[in-house]
Protein backbone atom coordinates (compact mmCIF):
# COMPACT_ATOMS: atom_id res chain seq x y z
CA UNK A 1 0.00 0.00 0.00
CA UNK A 2 1.39 3.33 -0.63
CA UNK A 3 1.30 5.93 2.21
CA UNK A 4 0.78 8.41 -0.13
CA UNK A 5 -2.60 7.55 -0.79
CA UNK A 6 -3.63 7.00 2.97
CA UNK A 7 -4.01 11.11 3.42
CA UNK A 8 -7.31 10.92 1.83
CA UNK A 9 -8.88 7.93 3.41
CA UNK A 10 -10.91 9.67 6.39
CA UNK A 11 -12.48 12.36 3.90
CA UNK A 12 -13.23 9.58 1.45
CA UNK A 13 -15.15 7.25 3.77
CA UNK A 14 -17.12 10.43 5.58
CA UNK A 15 -18.13 11.20 2.12
CA UNK A 16 -18.81 7.30 1.20
CA UNK A 17 -20.66 6.90 4.60
CA UNK A 18 -23.62 9.60 4.15
CA UNK A 19 -24.43 9.25 0.40
CA UNK A 20 -26.52 6.86 -0.98
CA UNK A 21 -27.21 8.17 -4.73
CA UNK A 22 -24.08 8.13 -6.18
CA UNK A 23 -22.99 9.14 -10.20
CA UNK A 24 -19.78 8.00 -12.10
CA UNK A 25 -19.04 9.96 -14.42
CA UNK A 26 -15.80 9.88 -17.06
CA UNK A 27 -14.12 11.94 -19.73
CA UNK A 28 -15.50 12.33 -23.28
CA UNK A 29 -14.07 9.35 -25.50
CA UNK A 30 -13.50 7.25 -22.92
CA UNK A 31 -10.28 4.98 -23.06
CA UNK A 32 -9.95 1.65 -20.91
CA UNK A 33 -8.52 3.44 -17.91
CA UNK A 34 -11.65 5.55 -17.69
CA UNK A 35 -13.82 2.61 -18.26
CA UNK A 36 -12.25 0.18 -16.35
CA UNK A 37 -12.58 2.84 -13.14
CA UNK A 38 -15.81 3.36 -13.40
CA UNK A 39 -17.12 -0.12 -13.54
CA UNK A 40 -14.74 -0.63 -10.64
CA UNK A 41 -16.26 1.59 -8.62
CA UNK A 42 -19.40 0.68 -9.88
CA UNK A 43 -19.10 -2.79 -8.52
CA UNK A 44 -17.75 -1.86 -5.31
CA UNK A 45 -20.29 0.73 -4.67
CA UNK A 46 -23.45 -1.61 -5.29
CA UNK A 47 -22.03 -3.97 -3.09
CA UNK A 48 -21.72 -1.73 -0.70
CA UNK A 49 -25.97 -1.32 -1.05
CA UNK A 50 -25.21 2.20 -3.02
CA UNK A 51 -27.56 2.97 -5.76
CA UNK A 52 -24.50 3.70 -8.53
CA UNK A 53 -24.95 4.61 -11.90
CA UNK A 54 -22.24 5.16 -14.70
CA UNK A 55 -22.16 8.16 -17.04
CA UNK A 56 -19.88 8.05 -20.16
CA UNK A 57 -20.51 11.69 -22.42
CA UNK A 58 -20.14 9.16 -25.52
CA UNK A 59 -20.21 5.72 -26.65
CA UNK A 60 -17.68 3.07 -25.32
CA UNK A 61 -14.86 1.88 -27.56
CA UNK A 62 -15.99 -1.37 -28.58
CA UNK A 63 -13.42 -3.26 -27.60
CA UNK A 64 -14.30 -2.74 -24.23
CA UNK A 65 -18.30 -3.36 -24.27
CA UNK A 66 -17.38 -7.15 -23.44
CA UNK A 67 -16.52 -6.03 -19.82
CA UNK A 68 -19.09 -6.88 -17.49
CA UNK A 69 -21.38 -4.10 -16.14
CA UNK A 70 -20.49 -2.23 -18.97
CA UNK A 71 -24.71 -1.96 -20.78
CA UNK A 72 -25.58 -0.29 -17.79
CA UNK A 73 -23.30 2.31 -18.63
CA UNK A 74 -25.51 5.67 -19.84
CA UNK A 75 -24.45 7.50 -22.87
CA UNK A 76 -24.84 11.27 -21.96
CA UNK A 77 -25.15 11.97 -26.09
CA UNK A 78 -28.05 9.01 -26.16
CA UNK A 79 -30.06 10.38 -23.13
CA UNK A 80 -28.75 13.96 -21.96
CA UNK A 81 -31.97 14.25 -20.61
CA UNK A 82 -31.98 10.95 -18.12
CA UNK A 83 -28.14 11.75 -17.55
CA UNK A 84 -29.05 15.32 -16.37
CA UNK A 85 -32.08 13.70 -14.13
CA UNK A 86 -29.48 10.91 -12.68
CA UNK A 87 -26.38 13.39 -11.77
CA UNK A 88 -28.88 16.45 -10.31
CA UNK A 89 -30.75 13.59 -7.57
CA UNK A 90 -27.09 12.00 -6.73
CA UNK A 91 -25.51 12.67 -3.18
CA UNK A 92 -21.90 12.18 -4.59
CA UNK A 93 -20.71 13.17 -7.95
CA UNK A 94 -17.29 10.81 -9.05
CA UNK A 95 -14.97 12.41 -11.89
CA UNK A 96 -12.86 9.88 -12.49
CA UNK A 97 -9.76 9.93 -14.97
CA UNK A 98 -10.07 13.07 -15.76
CA UNK A 99 -8.24 16.60 -14.69
CA UNK A 100 -10.56 19.45 -16.10
CA UNK A 101 -14.39 20.11 -16.92
CA UNK A 102 -13.87 20.68 -20.31
CA UNK A 103 -12.81 16.54 -21.00
CA UNK A 104 -16.15 15.90 -20.10
CA UNK A 105 -18.13 17.05 -23.38
CA UNK A 106 -21.43 17.98 -22.75
CA UNK A 107 -21.67 16.84 -18.90
CA UNK A 108 -19.75 19.59 -18.77
CA UNK A 109 -22.57 22.07 -18.99
CA UNK A 110 -25.09 19.95 -15.90
CA UNK A 111 -22.04 19.52 -13.78
CA UNK A 112 -21.70 23.68 -13.29
CA UNK A 113 -25.41 23.55 -13.08
CA UNK A 114 -25.37 21.38 -9.97
CA UNK A 115 -24.48 21.94 -6.21
CA UNK A 116 -23.62 18.28 -5.07
CA UNK A 117 -20.53 16.91 -3.82
CA UNK A 118 -17.83 16.15 -6.28
CA UNK A 119 -14.42 14.09 -5.60
CA UNK A 120 -12.06 13.83 -7.96
CA UNK A 121 -9.75 10.58 -8.72
CA UNK A 122 -7.14 10.99 -11.23
CA UNK A 123 -3.51 10.55 -12.08
CA UNK A 124 -3.47 13.45 -14.58
CA UNK A 125 -1.06 16.17 -13.55
CA UNK A 126 -2.52 19.67 -12.95
CA UNK A 127 -5.84 19.19 -11.73
CA UNK A 128 -7.81 22.25 -12.89
CA UNK A 129 -11.19 20.94 -10.97
CA UNK A 130 -12.71 22.20 -7.63
CA UNK A 131 -14.42 18.93 -6.21
CA UNK A 132 -14.86 18.90 -2.28
CA UNK A 133 -11.95 16.02 -2.43
CA UNK A 134 -9.66 15.90 -5.25
CA UNK A 135 -7.41 12.57 -5.39
CA UNK A 136 -4.50 13.45 -7.67
CA UNK A 137 -1.41 11.02 -7.41
CA UNK A 138 0.45 11.36 -11.05
CA UNK A 139 3.13 9.18 -9.74
CA UNK A 140 0.42 6.36 -10.30
CA UNK A 141 0.49 4.10 -13.67
CA UNK A 142 -3.78 4.82 -13.82
CA UNK A 143 -6.98 6.00 -12.48
CA UNK A 144 -7.79 2.36 -11.90
CA UNK A 145 -4.62 1.51 -10.09
CA UNK A 146 -4.81 4.62 -7.83
CA UNK A 147 -9.15 3.33 -7.39
CA UNK A 148 -7.16 0.06 -6.12
CA UNK A 149 -5.11 1.69 -3.62
CA UNK A 150 -8.09 3.60 -2.50
CA UNK A 151 -10.63 0.84 -2.02
CA UNK A 152 -7.83 -1.04 -0.23
CA UNK A 153 -7.34 1.09 2.09
CA UNK A 154 -10.55 1.97 2.83
CA UNK A 155 -11.02 -1.98 3.38
CA UNK A 156 -8.09 -2.35 5.39
CA UNK A 157 -7.09 -4.99 3.10
CA UNK A 158 -6.93 -5.96 -0.88
CA UNK A 159 -10.43 -5.92 -2.39
CA UNK A 160 -10.15 -8.77 -4.59
CA UNK A 161 -13.77 -9.33 -5.89
CA UNK A 162 -13.99 -10.82 -9.49
CA UNK A 163 -15.83 -7.81 -11.05
CA UNK A 164 -13.90 -5.63 -9.63
CA UNK A 165 -9.93 -6.57 -9.84
CA UNK A 166 -11.40 -7.88 -13.68
CA UNK A 167 -12.04 -3.77 -14.13
CA UNK A 168 -9.31 -2.76 -12.49
CA UNK A 169 -6.80 -4.58 -14.29
CA UNK A 170 -8.13 -3.63 -17.43
CA UNK A 171 -7.39 0.19 -16.90
CA UNK A 172 -4.09 -0.63 -15.66
CA UNK A 173 -3.03 -2.33 -18.40
CA UNK A 174 -4.43 -0.59 -21.41
CA UNK A 175 -2.78 3.44 -19.91
CA UNK A 176 0.76 1.32 -19.55
CA UNK A 177 0.62 -0.54 -23.33
CA UNK A 178 0.24 -3.67 -21.63
CA UNK A 179 3.06 -2.82 -18.87
CA UNK A 180 5.28 -1.37 -21.69
CA UNK A 181 5.33 2.62 -20.68
CA UNK A 182 3.97 5.03 -18.68
CA UNK A 183 4.18 5.71 -14.68
CA UNK A 184 4.01 1.92 -13.26
CA UNK A 185 6.76 0.92 -10.45
CA UNK A 186 7.37 -2.40 -8.07
CA UNK A 187 3.67 -1.19 -6.15
CA UNK A 188 2.08 -1.62 -9.78
CA UNK A 189 3.24 -5.12 -10.25
CA UNK A 190 2.64 -5.84 -6.81
CA UNK A 191 -0.88 -5.05 -7.06
CA UNK A 192 -0.63 -7.33 -10.10
CA UNK A 193 0.32 -9.83 -8.27
CA UNK A 194 -2.66 -9.69 -6.02
CA UNK A 195 -5.10 -9.84 -8.52
CA UNK A 196 -3.71 -13.07 -10.23
CA UNK A 197 -2.94 -14.80 -6.94
CA UNK A 198 -7.08 -13.95 -6.46
CA UNK A 199 -7.95 -15.76 -9.63
CA UNK A 200 -7.60 -13.02 -12.30
CA UNK A 201 -7.72 -14.56 -15.80
CA UNK A 202 -4.95 -11.91 -17.42
CA UNK A 203 -4.94 -14.35 -20.97
CA UNK A 204 -8.56 -13.52 -21.31
CA UNK A 205 -8.93 -10.00 -20.46
CA UNK A 206 -5.50 -9.92 -22.86
CA UNK A 207 -6.84 -11.41 -25.52
CA UNK A 208 -10.44 -9.45 -25.37
CA UNK A 209 -8.22 -6.15 -25.29
CA UNK A 210 -5.79 -6.61 -28.16
CA UNK A 211 -7.33 -9.33 -29.95
CA UNK A 212 -10.76 -7.91 -30.31
CA UNK A 213 -10.96 -5.94 -33.20
CA UNK A 214 -12.70 -6.05 -37.14
CA UNK A 215 -10.75 -7.25 -40.37
CA UNK A 216 -11.38 -3.15 -41.50
CA UNK A 217 -9.56 -1.86 -38.25
CA UNK A 218 -6.46 -4.26 -39.40
CA UNK A 219 -7.00 -2.31 -42.65
CA UNK A 220 -6.88 0.40 -41.63
CA UNK A 221 -3.38 0.23 -39.63
CA UNK A 222 -2.06 -1.39 -42.00
CA UNK A 223 -3.07 1.55 -44.53
CA UNK A 224 -2.12 4.36 -41.78
CA UNK A 225 1.43 2.89 -41.83
CA UNK A 226 1.90 2.18 -45.07
CA UNK A 227 0.56 5.36 -46.77
CA UNK A 228 -0.21 8.21 -44.06
CA UNK A 229 2.75 8.09 -41.79
CA UNK A 230 5.85 10.69 -42.18
CA UNK A 231 9.31 10.16 -40.51
CA UNK A 232 11.28 13.32 -40.04
CA UNK A 233 14.67 11.37 -38.38
CA UNK A 234 16.30 14.65 -38.40
CA UNK A 235 14.21 15.61 -35.33
CA UNK A 236 13.70 12.15 -34.03
CA UNK A 237 9.78 12.17 -34.94
CA UNK A 238 7.30 10.90 -36.98
CA UNK A 239 3.44 11.21 -37.24
CA UNK A 240 0.87 9.54 -39.32
CA UNK A 241 -2.69 11.40 -40.21
CA UNK A 242 -5.97 10.54 -41.40
CA UNK A 243 -8.43 11.96 -42.89
CA UNK A 244 -12.11 11.81 -42.40
CA UNK A 245 -12.55 9.57 -45.86
CA UNK A 246 -10.06 7.66 -44.66
CA UNK A 247 -11.90 6.26 -41.67
CA UNK A 248 -14.71 6.19 -44.04
CA UNK A 249 -13.54 3.75 -46.57
CA UNK A 250 -11.83 1.13 -43.56
CA UNK A 251 -15.48 1.65 -42.12
CA UNK A 252 -14.31 2.76 -38.64
CA UNK A 253 -15.38 2.70 -35.50
CA UNK A 254 -15.09 4.47 -32.14
CA UNK A 255 -11.67 2.48 -30.39
CA UNK A 256 -10.07 1.54 -34.15
CA UNK A 257 -7.41 3.30 -33.86
CA UNK A 258 -6.64 3.16 -30.56
CA UNK A 259 -2.40 2.50 -30.15
CA UNK A 260 -2.19 3.74 -33.43
CA UNK A 261 0.00 6.72 -31.71
CA UNK A 262 2.39 4.95 -30.59
CA UNK A 263 3.29 3.01 -33.61
CA UNK A 264 6.10 5.34 -34.59
CA UNK A 265 7.88 4.96 -31.29
CA UNK A 266 8.98 1.85 -32.60
CA UNK A 267 10.98 3.00 -35.38
CA UNK A 268 14.64 3.00 -33.89
CA UNK A 269 16.02 6.37 -33.10
CA UNK A 270 12.65 8.03 -32.85
CA UNK A 271 11.19 9.71 -29.55
CA UNK A 272 7.97 11.36 -30.50
CA UNK A 273 5.16 10.33 -32.49
CA UNK A 274 1.80 12.15 -33.42
CA UNK A 275 -1.39 11.26 -34.68
CA UNK A 276 -3.51 13.64 -36.21
CA UNK A 277 -7.43 12.62 -37.23
CA UNK A 278 -9.52 14.42 -39.14
CA UNK A 279 -13.07 15.29 -37.36
CA UNK A 280 -15.96 17.09 -38.33
CA UNK A 281 -14.87 20.38 -37.00
CA UNK A 282 -11.66 20.35 -35.77
CA UNK A 283 -8.38 17.66 -35.79
CA UNK A 284 -8.02 15.41 -32.95
CA UNK A 285 -3.76 15.28 -31.55
CA UNK A 286 -2.53 12.32 -29.72
CA UNK A 287 1.00 12.70 -28.88
CA UNK A 288 3.09 9.76 -27.51
CA UNK A 289 6.92 10.25 -26.36
CA UNK A 290 9.70 8.45 -24.98
CA UNK A 291 12.18 9.25 -21.90
CA UNK A 292 12.07 12.94 -21.14
CA UNK A 293 10.62 14.82 -23.92
CA UNK A 294 7.43 16.26 -22.26
CA UNK A 295 4.89 15.57 -24.56
CA UNK A 296 2.06 17.33 -22.56
CA UNK A 297 4.17 20.50 -21.97
CA UNK A 298 4.25 20.46 -26.57
CA UNK A 299 0.70 19.71 -26.29
CA UNK A 300 -0.56 22.53 -24.22
CA UNK A 301 1.84 25.02 -25.36
CA UNK A 302 0.57 24.68 -29.45
CA UNK A 303 -2.54 22.60 -29.48
CA UNK A 304 -4.47 23.54 -26.60
CA UNK A 305 -4.35 20.15 -24.60
CA UNK A 306 -1.55 18.21 -22.22
CA UNK A 307 -2.09 15.00 -20.37
CA UNK A 308 1.33 13.02 -18.76
CA UNK A 309 4.69 13.43 -19.90
CA UNK A 310 4.75 10.86 -22.49
CA UNK A 311 1.23 10.23 -23.39
CA UNK A 312 -0.92 13.65 -23.94
CA UNK A 313 -3.59 15.02 -26.58
CA UNK A 314 -4.31 18.29 -28.09
CA UNK A 315 -6.49 20.02 -30.91
CA UNK A 316 -6.68 22.24 -33.73
CA UNK A 317 -9.26 24.28 -35.78
CA UNK A 318 -6.72 24.44 -38.51
CA UNK A 319 -7.67 22.33 -41.83
CA UNK A 320 -5.52 18.98 -41.50
CA UNK A 321 -2.74 19.82 -43.88
CA UNK A 322 -2.20 23.42 -42.49
CA UNK A 323 -1.95 21.78 -39.44
CA UNK A 324 0.58 19.24 -40.04
CA UNK A 325 2.67 22.27 -41.73
CA UNK A 326 2.45 24.02 -38.88
CA UNK A 327 3.48 20.83 -36.62
CA UNK A 328 6.51 20.64 -38.75
CA UNK A 329 7.54 24.57 -38.61
CA UNK A 330 7.85 23.81 -34.81
CA UNK A 331 10.09 20.93 -34.62
CA UNK A 332 13.32 23.00 -35.08
CA UNK A 333 12.26 23.52 -31.14
CA UNK A 334 12.02 20.33 -30.01
CA UNK A 335 14.82 20.56 -27.89
CA UNK A 336 13.04 22.83 -25.61
CA UNK A 337 11.30 19.49 -24.44
CA UNK A 338 13.63 17.05 -24.20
Amino acid sequence: MRKSVSKYIKELSQFLGSAQIISLVCHHNPDGDAIGSMLAMHHYLTAKGKSSYMISPNTLPKFLKWMKGSKEIIVFEDEPGRSTGIIKKSDLVFMLDLNALSRMGKIEDTMNTTGNVRILIDHHPGPEIEADLVISEPSISSTAELLFELIMQLEGNPYLENRFIESIFVGMMTDTGNFNFGTFDGNTLRNVALMLDAGLDKDFITDRIYNNFSDSRMRLKGFALGERMVVLTQYKTAYIYLYRADMDRFKHEVGDTEGFANMPLSIDGIIFSVLFIERKDHIKLSLRSKGNFKANSFAGKYFNGGGHINAAGGKSGLELIDCIKYFESLLPELHEYM
